[in-house]
């Protein structure tokens, strides 16, 4: 689908507010209009001395909605917001949000998100000194109390020299957390404000000799859509990183590592400040018994060189055995069924044998899972009592359909904030 190829593409309101970061907003046109979305460009006045109003037009295919008197016989300033099924503001100044926040409707774009009852997403961009503002942190927390998705800023460069918190994060950034909101058809839940979150995500590599390495197909893509996520429900997120090539979700600390060893450490040298662990890293089960100094050679006839293994170490298992009483622990199998059993079945076995809460589970035959922007998974949460079903209930499953993996991982989360809430209860 195209944008404005039906009458069913969804419909997105895109406000431009006046900062030099408006120049990112023409590509997150274009990336909207890729989701099949029908988009709307309702830039403020000093957006347009950044960006023209015929970039917008070009790349939306839509007039450009600039004032209140704009189309005033049809009220364009009141059923722009009403129509909308997401209105998001990229870049949302320090001024924008501050006038959201207190209910100005003095242009077209203020006016739009006080008529709306769409999802809102905004996407902060400032100096350093402005976001952290007590004024703009006021008003962010206004916001977001009002069910307002606003992300955290990147940290980058700036306009000038200057470099710190307050950068716009990418357009395929915004994209991504525009189409979970266009998929839940709400608001994200800020249910994981202070809880501490950690977790791995991408493939490992084991050293063969200075040129070569084992490694396996993980992107890290699910990692990083569950980090991402988890951010913008208000979590403090950690995420380890093997290997990965991908931008560093808004809000998130990264720590890079390479092997299966350097992961390991990682993890466990953190896990005792995290309230929920997620492994979703694929690490290697083996790796060679040496490391080359140098590039083995192909000499003469001499045939392939033997390749000797040795287990690495289990990384989810010594984070279960390292477990705080009240720390919730994630793993993640990418299984495939054989003539022995099924996919769930070896998964089951797996949920026991590791020992931890929940088991999500990939499905990887027929190159589903790895290195796809969409996934499929089903969620295994260990019986103990905290699922609803009673103590010694079995496993609770949990399915989760084909779709982008940013929605994959919000469902994930509806679990965890599940369990989360279920134990706050008991105690």
């Amino acid at each position: 689908m195209t944008s404005g190829a039906s009458a069913a593409a969804p419909r997105v309101v895109l406000g431009v507010g006046g900062g030099i970061a408006a120049y990112k907003s023409a590509e997150v046109v274009r990336r909207l209009a890729a989701l099949g979305a029908q988009v709307t460009v309702t830039p403020t006045a000093a957006a347009l001395r950044f960006v023209g109003a015929a970039t917008f037009e070009a790349l939306s295919g839509r007039p450009v909605l600039t004032d209140v008197f704009t189309d005033v016989p049809s009220v364009a300033h009141v059923h722009t917001g009403q129509d909308a099924d997401l209105i998001v503001v990229a870049p949302a100044t320090a001024d924008l949000m501050a006038r959201a926040a207190h209910g100005f409707a003095d242009d077209m774009l203020t006016a739009t998100l006080l008529v709306t009852r769409a999802p809102v997403l905004m996407v902060p961009a400032m100096h350093t000194e402005m976001w952290a503002h007590p004024a703009t942190v006021a008003n962010v927390a206004t916001l977001r109390a009002r069910g307002v998705v606003v992300l955290d800023p990147a940290v980058g460069r700036l306009t000038g020299p200057d470099s710190g918190p307050g950068r716009m994060p990418e357009p395929e950034q915004i994209a991504a957390v525009a189409e979970l909101l266009l998929h839940r058809r709400d608001a994200l839940p800020r249910d994981l404000e202070g809880v501490r979150v950690l977790i791995s995500a991408g493939g490992t590599r084991e050293d063969l000799d200075p040129v070569r390495y084992l490694t396996n197909r993980s992107s890290g893509r699910q990692g990083f859509a569950l980090a991402q996520v988890a951010a913008s429900r208000g979590a403090d997120v950690t995420l380890v990183a093997a290997n990965t090539a991908l931008l560093t979700p808004p809000g998130v600390h990264v720590v890079p590592v390479t092997d299966a060893r350097e992961l390991h450490t990682a993890m466990l040298d953190r896990t005792g400040a995290a309230d929920v662990v997620v492994m979703a890293a694929a690490v290697a089960d083996f790796r060679p018994a040496t490391r080359a100094a140098a590039k083995i050679k192909k000499t003469g006839d001499d045939g392939a060189p033997t390749l000797e293994l040795v287990r690495n170490p289990d990384v989810l298992v010594d984070l279960v055995a390292a477990r705080r009483p009240d720390q919730l622990i994630v793993g993640f199998a990418a299984e495939t069924g054989d003539a022995g059993a099924d996919v769930l079945t070896y998964a089951r076995e797996k949920l026991a044998r590791k020992g931890c809460d929940l088991l999500v589970v990939n499905r990887v035959d027929g190159g589903r899972g790895f290195d796809t922007t969409d996934n499929a998974v089903t969620v295994l949460s260990a019986g103990r009592g905290t699922t609803g079903a009673g103590e010694g209930s079995g496993d609770a499953v949990t399915e989760v359909p084909f779709g982008p993996k940013t929605v994959v991982a919000s469902a994930v989360w509806d679990v965890v904030a599940q369990r989360i809430a279920a134990r706050s209860g008991a105690g």
